[in-house]
């Protein structure tokens, strides 16, 4: 096919649609999956095991690209990605998702508890996120606050509710240091601000969906108690937690994603801020 001429009239939309066919080829390079694979609804994750058990659920298979693995469910209108962890990588995959446009996209993750009442195996509603990461700087300026999508946080509860699991609402610190359970100033800061989670991806989520038009909640499931006395996570209880709650965990965003599908097309509800 012939490249159209570039005039100055033209810039924009030739430029728009090289950022599109690069967007769109980097998305099915880093997720083995083509763009016609991927469906309106979107988990996402940071864990192989997750892309494992929904493909196992919806028995369908695992697609590993380059960066990230995939797994679509066409029957379900759902697709799962795990990106991997880490600020960075959570944008990446919120830019490369917004060439597709999907309707609606969950996170399940894991976060540390920091409140004496909780307790791992809680699930925690983040309504919103420190920005303490970084990377959401150069997508919105500081003063711009992380908010999930109140929408997707109020179906992912109801789900929780149905199925009578604790949970807990309220801010998440997001921040790009992982080993900050050694760092007494870091920890004092978190006491002033009296967050009650912390994780390494929800602000960039919830800011890069913002910035990009993609609407983003998360489910976290509380996988450590970091600021109780041996309650930082290890590779045993690590692997005892994902034993016990990861296909309830992706069960429960399965059917949040299903109940916003059946929403969406009975009364044309509008995930976006």
């Amino acid at each position: 096919m012939k490249a159209p001429k570039l005039t100055r009239e033209n810039y924009a939309d030739i430029d728009q649609h090289t950022r599109d066919r690069i967007g769109l080829s980097t998305l099915e390079r880093y997720t083995g999956s083509s763009a016609a694979e991927f469906q309106p609804y979107v988990l996402l994750t940071n864990f192989s095991l997750y892309v494992r058990s929904f493909a196992e659920i919806e028995k369908t298979p695992v697609q590993q690209g380059s960066v990230m693995r995939a797994s679509h469910s066409a029957k379900d209108g759902i697709s799962i990605i795990d990106f991997s962890v880490g600020s960075p990588t959570a944008a990446l995959v919120v830019d490369l998702l917004s060439f597709i446009k999907p309707k609606a996209v969950i996170m399940l993750g894991l976060c540390g508890g920091l409140r004496d009442e909780y307790q791992v195996g809680d699930f925690f509603n983040p309504v919103a996120a420190i920005r303490n990461e970084g990377t959401s700087d150069s997508y919105m300026p500081p003063q711009c606050p992380a908010l999930s999508s109140f929408v997707l946080q109020r179906l992912a509860c109801e789900e929780l509710e149905k199925k009578k699991l604790k949970y807990h609402t309220g801010v998440i610190h997001t921040t790009n240091v992982r080993f900050w359970e050694f760092n007494e100033e870091f920890k004092a800061t978190l006491a002033a601000q009296r967050a009650q989670a912390i994780d390494m991806e929800c602000a960039t989520l919830f800011i890069v969906g913002y910035a990009r038009r993609v609407p983003i909640g998360a489910l976290m499931l509380i996988s450590d108690v970091p600021l109780k006395p041996g309650g930082i996570k290890t590779a045993e209880s690590s692997k005892k937690l994902f034993e016990k709650y990861t296909g309830l965990h992706i069960n429960i965003g399965i059917d949040a994603l299903k109940t916003a599908q059946a929403q969406e097309k009975a009364g044309g509800l509008d995930f976006r801020f």
